[in-house]
């Protein structure tokens, strides 16, 4: 059994669920909202200081030896190489051999050669192809260090064509079953060693705490006692012990993102969490206690910042002042995580994400390093290369401490002895690459994914005798959601945001229409998504599937200023909304079902339907679904509904941070970035929340939220300038794909990343931009320098047109989206790829697309702050200028 010295938080094991107060807890309280803590929850107590932990993977004295022995016949350069992460794409053989570099990554999207379906043998001889160059580096010396692959796997092997995908954190979490969890993390574990990996980035442990955060679904929920059961069973299921973890089946974890990137002000992506040092550690630290108690080696830093007066400038004399960035906290990092905790396996970077510390660069990493950064994730070639070189080079001259450099590479040696590295053999002669049955995709791990869908359902309505739904059953199946894998499944699934999905990805998936087809037979299941076949007089029920697209972080997150309302986020959405006003009308029995990445306001679609199911993002085996809508085919009911809130579902549109107040925390004072869960603000469901099939109907419809949209301010008298002979008014940026932190476009000299390349071009009429379209994911764009939006629905009453001209030099291979609103490209867009390939090259054309075409297809006009977009996944080399919106 593990222990913990300090006032830290008892865990869950041989001495039973602790309540606050010492005691076994069985049961929360009324403030829990009356619901029963599931079995194996810990009781948590405040923290009055950081703890210090003591881990299941303790330090070994034979280890620390053969790393001192290693580390002391290594070059400074060799040092470095252990320190540096860089992307399978910008990577390469000799590279390794070169620089001795000690471990590389696959993104999201990035497959071998650019193979898409790239199947176990293609990942096994990638990742081989890099351990072999880097035997070949130490074969010379008389020691050696071997390499080691990591990659994303947060709800599965989800990069890897063929693995098995299960529900997104937010789903298990509300399953209330940390052994089920354990489970999931055993059967990934196998799948990633399956492909002659050795390391994974999960499980998240962050305690989201606002809904409009688009990384919430990563987080089981905003109960600190659930996400520190899981965060223990998950890091148990994927390493196991000492011994396990240097077996063949097990992966080393990462604990992420460390610390409150869930708390941050607004929810924003990479913002700042603002609370004070109590609720950092009662709060937003208790996935990283249990996780480092389980024996996690691995912790990757958050992108956010956080803004305590503990978080001081560990080089206030050099470069310019420390704006908080966690990667650049030495408090956080090595004070709290290293030296308090006690933690002493690697400390990880995000994607790039050293940039964004002050005095930092893409290049250059010195101070995140001196703040106890020990391997940096970089992706581009030349900016690892830099980094490189600007470490070595800070190490000569003083500025980073040897004893630095030495204690980051300490670490990533430890942890990979402790993996058993040194005693496995090549990725490609493992015991699990030739195993008789293949492991990727078993049906035994798809089986357990559908359990864990089965088992993560929330009944929120019911009507007593509705579910379950008979076998024999007509059933109309309609929805945004109806047949949508995407939807099912969210983001990270194959790609970065999993929106591009289909079944050709999922070879083995189902859809929720599929299942159904599947139960009730063909010819008794019609599928009509937008109800504009089917007559509802024709069937006894309608199952109806609504859903959020796939999203991932950036593309995800709301600004603060847009509603929580599931209708008024999207036309698609708000169509759903009116199927289920049909069906109402029709008389049509409705079993709604809600594929979703967090609690949303959807008050009214509850009201119309005669049960909903909060089924989060189940994954791609809808099975787990049907389970429990459908009756046996006894006609009893196979499965009741387990499925619990981890998170309180809103009451208003505007309730984004209504939290339930701690239990363990008596004297919880609200953070200025939450609301306080009372009044109107008060849960519409509480945490613990769910229906049995049992359970009486609802006495009343629920109170809808009143909406009141501003009135649109007068015609515009005038045009709205984007780029044209004065230069802009607007910041104009580049993001996408390995531009995590965004880069500004100049208009005075030449601007190159991997995704895109501007220089500026002399225009008839002044300045322009020549954009070249690598082929990644990107989009160029007019920000508003100050971040806040306007209302331009004056622009729209005008009959303004968005206009630019054009000078087409490769016209684009894919299609080529515009875009004006706050969160592209979240929303839809116009595609001008049409247009634009029948332009004469080489000439300059304009390009006019009115307004209302854009609000068509539903960009919010009230809410501008990005008025001028493009966005593309293909190539393309154009001149623009004269940009802006102005009368035909």
């Amino acid at each position: 059994m593990t222990t913990v010295t300090g006032d830290s938080a008892p865990t869950a094991g041989d001495e039973g669920d602790r309540a606050p107060d010492g005691t076994t807890a069985t049961a929360t309280t009324a403030a829990d909202g009356g619901a029963p803590r599931a079995a194996g929850l810990p009781g948590l107590r405040p923290l009055t200081q950081w703890p210090r932990l003591t881990s299941a993977i303790p330090p070994d004295p034979e280890i620390e030896r053969r790393v001192a022995e290693i580390l002391a016949q290594m070059t400074l350069e060799e040092k470095v190489g252990q320190m540096i992460q860089p992307e399978l794409a910008e990577l390469t053989r000799e590279d390794v051999r070169a620089y001795g570099i000690g471990s590389a990554l696959n993104g999201a999207g990035i497959w071998p050669d650019g193979k898409r379906h790239a199947g176990v043998r293609d990942w096994i001889d990638a990742v081989d192809g890099f351990w072999t160059a880097s035997e070949e580096h130490w074969q010379d010396r008389p020691f050696r260090i071997p390499f080691m692959w990591a990659t994303d796997a947060v709800h599965g092997h989800n990069n890897v064509h063929g693995a098995t995908i299960y529900p997104h954190n937010i789903g298990l979490g509300a399953a209330g079953d940390p052994d089920l969890v354990r489970r999931i993390g055993e059967a990934t574990a196998r799948e990633v060693a399956a492909t002659g990996m050795d390391w994974i980035f999960a499980p998240t442990v962050t305690t989201p705490r606002d809904r409009r955060w688009g990384r919430y679904y990563e987080g089981y929920g905003e109960d600190p006692a659930l996400v520190h059961a899981y965060g223990r069973a998950m890091v148990e299921g994927l390493q196991g012990g000492a011994a396990a973890l240097r077996t063949d089946g097990k992966v080393l974890a990462t604990l992420k993102h460390w610390i409150a990137d869930g708390g941050t002000e607004n929810g924003g992506d990479r913002g700042t969490a603002r609370c004070s040092e109590d609720v950092l550690r009662d709060v937003h630290a208790q996935g990283f206690v249990a996780g480092i108690e389980a024996g996690a080696q691995s912790v990757m830093v958050s992108f956010s910042s956080w803004s305590g007066p503990a978080n001081y400038d560990h080089s206030p004399d050099r470069g310019e002042p420390y704006n908080d960035k966690v990667h650049g906290s030495r408090y956080l990092l090595t004070d709290v995580l290293k030296d308090a905790l006690g933690f002493d396996g690697i400390v990880i970077s995000d994607w790039d994400a050293h940039a964004e510390v002050a005095g930092c660069s893409a290049g250059d990493a010195g101070y995140a390093i001196n703040a106890g950064m020990d391997v940096l994730m970089i992706a581009g070639r030349d900016a690892w290369q830099s980094v490189h070189r600007t470490t070595v080079q800070y190490v000569r001259d003083g500025v980073i401490p040897t004893a630095r450099v030495d204690d980051a590479v300490t670490r990533v040696l430890r942890v990979k002895m402790r993996a058993g590295l040194w005693d496995k053999p090549r990725p490609r002669d493992r015991a699990l690459a030739h195993a008789g049955t293949p492991v990727l995709g078993a049906p035994e791990h798809r089986a357990l994914s559908r359990e864990a869908a089965r088992k993560s359902l929330v009944l929120l309505k019911n009507t007593p005798g509705l579910l379950p739904l008979p076998r024999t059953a007509r059933v109309l199946v309609t929805g945004s959601a109806a047949d949508d894998l995407s939807k099912q499944c969210g983001g990270w699934t194959l790609t970065w945001q999993g929106d591009d999905v289909d079944r050709a990805d999922l070879p083995e998936g189902a859809t929720l229409a599929d299942a159904i087809r599947a139960v009730v037979g063909a010819e008794r299941c019609v599928v009509d998504p937008a109800l504009v076949r089917a007559d509802p007089a024709d069937f006894d029920v309608a199952v109806v599937a609504l859903g959020e697209d796939s999203y991932a972080e950036m593309r995800g997150t709301l600004k603060p200023w847009r509603s929580l309302g599931y209708a008024d986020l999207k036309l698609s959405y708000a169509r759903d909304l009116e199927v289920l006003r049909r069906l109402h009308t029709a008389g049509l029995p409705a079993v709604s079902v809600f594929f979703t990445g967090r609690p949303l306001y959807c008050t009214e679609e509850i009201n119309l339907s005669d049960a909903f199911v909060a089924a989060w993002l189940p994954g791609p085996y809808a099975q787990g679904v049907t389970d429990v809508l459908f009756a046996a085919p006894d006609g009893a009911a196979a499965h009741d509904f387990q499925g619990r809130l981890s998170s309180s579902w809103p009451r208003t549109r505007d309730s984004a941070a209504v939290n339930r107040i701690p239990p363990h925390l008596p004297d919880y004072r609200v953070p200025a970035e939450e609301t306080a869960p009372e009044g109107r603000w008060a849960p519409l469901f509480p945490v613990g929340h769910g229906l049995s099939l049992h359970d009486p109907a609802p006495d009343a419809p629920l109170p809808p939220d009143a909406f009141q949209q501003a009135p649109p301010p007068p015609p515009a008298d005038g045009p709205l300038r984007i780029l044209d002979a004065e230069g802009s008014p607007y910041r104009l940026r580049v993001g996408g794909h390995n531009t995590w932190s965004r880069e500004d476009l100049s208009l005075t000299g030449p601007t190159r990343c991997l995704i895109v390349h501007a220089d500026p071009v002399p225009a008839a009429s002044g300045a322009g931009l020549r954009l070249r379209f690598t082929g990644y994911p990107s989009f160029v764009y007019a920000e508003s320098p100050t971040g806040d939006p306007a209302d331009l629905r004056g622009h729209l009453n005008a009959g303004a047109h968005v206009r630019f001209r054009v000078k087409v030099l490769e016209p684009p291979s894919a299609a080529l989206l515009l875009a004006c609103h706050d969160d592209y490209p979240a929303q839809p867009g116009v595609n001008l790829s049409p247009a634009l390939r029948e332009a004469p090259l080489g000439e300059w054309t304009t390009v006019s697309v009115p307004l209302t075409r854009l609000a068509d297809v539903g960009m919010d006009l009230r809410h501008v702050d990005v008025p001028f977009m493009l966005y593309t996944e293909g190539t393309a080399l154009l001149d623009l200028a004269d940009i802006g919106w102005r009368a035909p």
